[in-house]
């Protein structure tokens, strides 16, 4: 069985679905594109999603040679092992041209984690009902959106939910810790983290003297970006380096974060926990982004709460001025802090509920034995 996840979020969902896959047939073989979370769970890694995690057109079209390789290498592969079936992981526009490929040598195809079609890219719609043979999507409004497009798709369960700190019920942050934490969210890939964490650093710089006493820490995934160069700033600010791997503690810890956007602000709003959301991408990836996306809404939280919850600082807006003007209410205003905290976790009761990964491998041996 083929799968690809190309980014850090989806390595951590499809490691979930390979374990599943592996418990219920213990000889099942796994390959192609993931992270060390899916290489753990057995999967054989031809590619390492590291190599593969770039945001905006201008990154992908610089890089384009390295994907149509990896294209090649994973259609090759997959005749000359007879692949039955690949579960395809978000990341649309390789994975809809692997499953272009794959379709002519008769692999099925499972679709996991829909891409954000009904954000910017509606267009697909139409590729997607041609290519994928079944479809499980993971947020609660993307059923009704396929079908009433005429495509059928299986909401599972938003993922997040099988892990054991976000599935525990809790109660809204009701007073704030003494003195206040921010936590720094700058993103999974080094793009994000190099474009987020200075003017988050900034934003520090302008809060230390209104919250002297201000206690800040830092989340970091295994892509560390440009901060061995911030090194100096963080240490000289005080700035406390969570454990990679980390960032929950950093959410649930927190009185308010500073997040990049994407599947982490749906985390922090299932701990609770008040933020503002940035993004910053290249300037021809943004203007393109802006003639593309439908939506009001950019951070996942605001998406899946069909409201503008927490305020999202995008691009030239994202300074170290309005960063700290915008954070610093959170932090100092315990009964805002607690009416926007109830709210965020009412977000986690629209995510469905646990199961998800066992609901795709399901799907995936139905179809295997479908395929026999």
């Amino acid at each position: 069985m083929l799968m690809v996840a190309g980014e850090a979020s989806g390595d951590l969902h499809a490691s979930k679905v390979v374990a599943k896959l592996m418990e219920r047939s213990p000889g099942i073989r796994v390959f192609g594109i993931g992270g060390e979370r899916m290489r753990a769970s057995g999967m054989e890694l031809l590619y390492h999603a590291d190599d593969f995690a770039m945001m905006g057109f201008a990154e992908v079209i610089r890089h384009i040679g390295r994907f149509r390789r990896a294209l090649d290498v994973l259609t090759e592969e997959s005749s000359a092992r007879g692949t039955r079936l690949a579960i395809l992981v978000d990341y649309p526009g390789f994975n809809l041209t692997l499953a272009r490929r794959l379709r002519r040598s008769g692999v099925r195809i499972l679709y996991y984690i829909s891409p954000q079609v009904w954000a910017w890219g509606e267009r697909r719609v139409a590729r997607i009902a041609e290519l994928a043979d079944r479809l499980a999507v993971i947020l609660p409004f993307e059923r009704e959106f396929y079908a009433e497009r005429g495509v059928e798709a299986e909401f599972v369960g938003h993922p997040l939910l099988e892990e054991p700190e976000i599935a525990a019920p809790r109660g809204p942050k009701i007073s704030h810790a003494s003195p206040p934490v921010l936590g720094l969210l700058p993103g999974s890939r080094s793009q994000e983290i190099d474009r987020h964490l200075p003017p988050m650093l900034g934003a520090v710089r302008i809060l230390r003297s209104r919250i002297p006493e201000l206690d800040v820490r830092l989340g970091l995934s295994s892509a560390q970006g440009g901060v061995a160069a911030l090194y100096p700033e963080i240490e000289r600010l005080g700035v406390r380096v969570a454990p990679p791997g980390s960032a929950h503690d950093v959410m649930k810890d927190s009185t308010a974060l500073l997040v990049s956007s994407g599947t982490a602000t749906l985390e922090a709003a299932c701990f609770g926990t008040p933020m503002v959301v940035v993004y910053r991408m290249a300037p021809v990836s943004y203007a393109i982004g802006r003639l593309l996306v439908r939506i009001p809404h950019i951070a996942l939280v605001n998406v899946v709460a069909g409201e503008g919850l927490v305020t999202e600082l995008i691009q030239h807006s994202v300074t170290p001025e309005r960063l700290a003007g915008e954070i610093a209410p959170l932090l100092l205003d315990a009964s805002l802090s607690a009416a926007l905290s109830a709210r965020l976790l009412a977000v986690r009761g629209k995510l469905g509920t646990p199961g998800a990964s066992r609901r795709v491998a399901e799907m995936a041996a139905s179809m295997l034995e479908e395929g026999r």
